[in-house]
């Protein structure tokens, strides 16, 4: 094995610009594999925060047929002490925080106009440290000394022409099916990821909420943790504690347009591979099938001294071997110094589809990705040389002395 090495070696160094050009193929293609894989799990990244910070946090708690045919009357399925849960929750040492929320239905008038809205009372300080992907457009955030304080989406105050300091009213039905208005003042527009949740959007304090809806209820409970990686783990925890009538949704399935984005992302990636890997092939081919004609007399010579067609066999794959690692380990470490690179800029990203706010960027360094891109330059190379190593090895001796001349 150790003769064949060194054989192996230095055929690769006889024809250096020939090995170069298969060496750069391969390095291409390992190193494009790391920055799109880079890239790809950076969009996942991005917009599961995304979403968590400005909508659904890491997990909510709430009556099982809110979730279900309730979500369009949110406001009648409340929870049954919440403070009770809520310190049950915060227990958990993953925990970073519970915010309560109350959802309802209803209408905003600008003294002109009705406009349907889908109306959040929170809390707003709480809201305030955990909503990290809120862009506020015009105002300010919303506090707990706002007693009668509404933030709009930005599509709901450009349809209804209101701005910061502007005054309106929620006209909303109770839970006695009565009709009841709250008068507000406009302290900021703001934006989320969603164009869609921005276009209904308006924000008041859980105090003015349960005014509104004259009740001292809690619609759900939205729990923020320390990791996003966590929250697997902790609804595991939190079920067998729950109560029957009581369901805990995580963030994916808050959001399942997320999983329908990473499957078709996936899928795009998947494709790439197999393109990277096809590329790599026809390369190593294309360069082993020149090598060969080229050596044919030497493979001929070989086997009149004895060695066996295996041998002929075993030392080209071994070459190819050795192209494939060498190849495939430079590729890794360009590719690594590339997605530092990138990532110390930057990528402007525009917005993506039904959302408003565009983001920057960034290849991030995933170890699965890149032993997978490593070992995929390493099969995709000695996958190409199978073919050519067996017709080399069935060539007749005399055929393969003679292709010298």
């Amino acid at each position: 094995m150790k003769h064949l090495l060194n054989l192996g070696l230095r055929n690769l160094l006889r024809n250096r610009i020939r090995t170069a050009i298969t060496l750069g193929a391969i390095v291409f293609g390992v190193c494009g594999l790391i920055v799109s894989g880079g890239f790809v799990r950076d969009i996942f990244v991005q917009l599961a925060e995304a979403l968590i910070h400005s909508q659904s946090g890491h997990a909510q708690v709430g009556q099982e047929a809110i979730f279900g045919a309730g979500s369009r009357s949110p406001e009648r399925y409340l929870l049954k002490d919440p403070e009770v849960l809520r310190k049950k929750l915060q227990v958990d040492p993953e925990v970073k925080d519970v915010m309560a929320r109350i959802t309802f239905s209803g209408l905003l008038n600008n003294g002109k106009t009705d406009y349907a809205i889908i109306g959040e009372g929170v809390e707003p300080d709480r809201e305030l440290a955990f909503g990290t992907h809120l862009r506020v457009l015009s105002g300010r955030m919303l506090k707990d000394s706002d007693r009668f304080g509404a933030m709009l989406g930005e599509g709901a105050a450009a349809a209804m022409h209101l701005a910061p300091g502007d005054q309106a009213t929620l006209v909303v039905s109770t839970l006695d099916g009565a009709t009841n208005t709250l008068d507000i003042e406009v302290v900021g527009v703001f934006q989320s990821f969603s164009k869609d949740f921005d276009a209904r959007a308006v924000r008041i304090s859980l105090g003015a909420a349960q005014d509104l809806l004259l009740t001292k209820g809690v619609g759900k409970l939205v729990v923020s943790l320390r990791s996003t990686d966590a929250t697997d783990a902790f609804i595991d925890r939190m079920k067998p504690q729950l109560a029957a009538d009581l369901r805990i949704l995580d963030w994916r399935t808050l959001n399942d347009f997320y999983q329908k984005t990473v499957d078709i992302y996936q899928q795009q990636f998947g494709f790439l591979q197999a393109m990277v890997l096809l590329m790599v092939c026809l390369s190593v081919i294309n360069t082993l099938n020149m090598s060969l004609l080229e050596r044919g007399w030497e493979f001929g010579t070989m086997r009149a001294l004895g060695n066996r067609s295996k041998t002929i066999v075993s030392l080209i794959v071994l070459e190819s071997l050795i192209l494939g690692v060498v190849g495939a380990t430079l590729g890794l470490l360009l590719g690594l110094a590339l997605a530092m690179l990138i990532s110390g800029v930057g990528i402007p990203m525009p917005p993506p589809p039904n959302a408003e706010i565009g983001y920057d960027a960034y290849i991030r360094i995933v170890p699965a990705v890149l032993l997978q891109s490593w070992v995929v330059g390493i099969v995709a190379t000695l996958l190409a040389s199978l073919y050519p190593a067996f017709r080399s090895s069935r060539v007749p001796i005399i055929d393969a002395l003679r292709s010298r001349a």
